[in-house]
């Protein structure tokens, strides 16, 4: 008999705005798991097949809100479990293995969060191994990048920041004999981020650098470039016990909350429909954005959270209840719109 993973819904109570949003995300991850999960294959659906990178990042997020509901947690565990089970070798990859480091980076995050969930030492070590893989990629012509893919055609900024975020979340977790290689690697990595002017003048990240000049490439800004680095900032200052790295992730997050957002509420820079691919990274950035809220807790990013949680329930679901790719309302949703909504009502319940 295949298992179901759904739960039941506790009663909370009424009148607190923290057991709204906990009932809410509880309700948005029924409805992901029941439309668009793939008991079979371990993996979250999309329009054209199970979804790659995004299911990665789903993992962490349903590991996370395990960690912070105790209700959930079982059933958290038991999703995690099928999906480190089944979903390794799908779409012709190996063992989570593929070309792309940045996809990589997404299933280590999320195996990382599984060992937070459980404490279980196999999920760690899947992470551990992709990160190995991910410093094949660290032979670029600028010091201290890896390339986006192993074909070494382009440094982006998002394979680099999940590079820094994986190996600083990684030397708080594994012994003494191994923590200082994870930081080394982490340091390295931003020191590049900063040096290449990967930061533009507006405090944003694009989307890469020149591979001739290993500069800020000037390529669009997309919101997730600006929430993961966020979380390896915020895990970088837990390695190195140095609050510097919290000043640079405050300011990078204040900037995005100044420059990408309307009335309050968070913006992809490209208007909707967005693609599967698109509709995944507000959510990155609000799992970034949490990390470092849950580390160095401050009222802005907790308003923050509990506006756009708000505006994703009252106004971005369809009349399926699947949320839409807009966080204000749009004509358009999909597996990974619902996902990245469900990153907001868990950052606004855990605020």
């Amino acid at each position: 008999m295949k298992p179901q993973f759904s739960v039941i819904i506790p009663l909370l109570a009424a009148g607190s705005a923290v057991a709204d949003y906990t009932e809410n995300t509880h309700t948005a991850i029924q409805l992901l798991q029941d439309k668009f999960y793939n008991v079979d294959t371990g993996l979250w659906k999309g329009s054209k097949g199970d979804l790659w990178w995004q299911s990665g990042h789903i993992l962490e997020t349903i590991s996370r809100f395990g960690i912070a509901d105790e209700s959930y947690k079982a059933t958290a565990i038991d999703i995690v479990a099928n999906t480190h089970a089944k979903s390794g070798n799908q779409i012709g990859y190996t063992n989570w293995h593929n070309d792309y480091y940045d996809d990589m980076g997404w299933w280590a995050q999320g195996w990382i969060a599984a060992y937070d969930l459980t404490g279980d030492s196999k999920y760690l070590d899947t992470a551990k191994d992709l990160f190995e893989d991910m410093t094949g990629g660290a032979h670029t012509p600028c010091g201290g990048a890896i390339f986006w893919s192993k074909a070494a055609t382009d440094v982006t900024a998002i394979s680099n920041e999940l590079f820094m975020s994986v190996a600083a979340h990684l030397a708080s977790r594994v012994g003494d004999g191994e923590k200082e290689n994870y930081k080394n690697w982490a340091r390295q990595t931003w020191d590049f981020i900063w040096n290449s002017g990967l930061i533009n003048g507006d405090g944003l990240i694009n989307d890469g650098v020149d591979m001739n000049t290993c500069k800020n490439n000037g390529e669009p800004i997309f919101t997730y470039n600006q929430g993961v680095v966020l979380a390896g900032l915020s895990e970088l200052a837990k390695a190195f016990s140095d609050g510097g790295f919290i000043d640079h992730a405050y300011t990078l997050a204040k900037a995005s909350l100044a420059k990408l957002t309307e009335n309050n509420i968070l913006n992809e820079q490209f208007p909707s429909p967005l693609d599967e691919q698109g509709s995944m990274f507000k959510g990155g950035f609000i799992s970034g954005l949490l990390t470092l809220h849950d580390n160095e807790p401050q009222q802005q990013f907790a308003d923050f959270f509990k506006q756009n949680a708000d505006s994703v329930w009252d106004k971005a679901r369809n009349g399926d209840g699947v949320i839409e790719d807009l966080f204000q309302g749009s004509d358009s949703a999909n597996a990974a719109s619902h996902a990245s909504g469900i990153d907001v009502l868990l950052a606004a319940a855990r605020s």
